[in-house]
């Protein structure tokens, strides 16, 4: 992508939130992927596989070190995601649950991510506003992103 870190982009009602539909909302801040995160995430799931935590094994591996899980990169879509946008009339926005979630290239350690966000979809519901955005985790200098993820989220009023 070609998006450049953007401030906060702050909609005041979901009805201008609604009428952005399809747009691009913005790029979040780099963060570095540290093994410190890597390892906590490893203890948070169980998931000790070497090539996320034995560095010496990893280094002889095909990534030559150690590389974030795939639902590392996707858990931090909050993270990263949550300071591109907001909707200041919602009171509460709840996780529905993710689309067509792929991870076309791993993030070694050491490597710094972003968030791109674009509004895919928006839809009335009886609960509220369900919200459709297209996360694009990019790695600071590759072409391939991390991950690609479509989070639904439900916006109440």
């Amino acid at each position: 992508m070609t998006a450049t870190h953007t401030q906060t982009r702050v909609f005041e009602t979901l009805d201008d939130f609604r009428a952005a539909e399809g747009e691009l909302l913005g790029a979040g801040e780099w963060l570095e992927i540290t093994q410190e995160r890597i390892d906590a995430f490893a203890e948070a799931t169980g998931d000790h596989q070497w090539i996320h935590v034995d560095a010496d094994r990893a280094a002889r591996g095909p990534y030559g070190a150690t590389i974030a899980h795939g639902f590392l990169t996707l858990s931090l879509i909050p993270l990263l995601g949550g300071r591109i946008f907001r909707v200041e009339e919602v009171r509460m926005a709840l996780n529905y649950g993710a689309n067509k979630v792929r991870f076309p290239h791993p993030v070694r350690v050491g490597a710094r991510i972003r968030a791109v966000a674009s509004l895919v979809d928006v839809a009335d519901t009886p609960a509220g506003l369900q919200a459709v955005v297209r996360y694009t985790l990019e790695i600071e200098g590759e072409t391939k992103p991390a991950c690609v993820a479509e989070t639904v989220r439900v916006l109440v009023a």
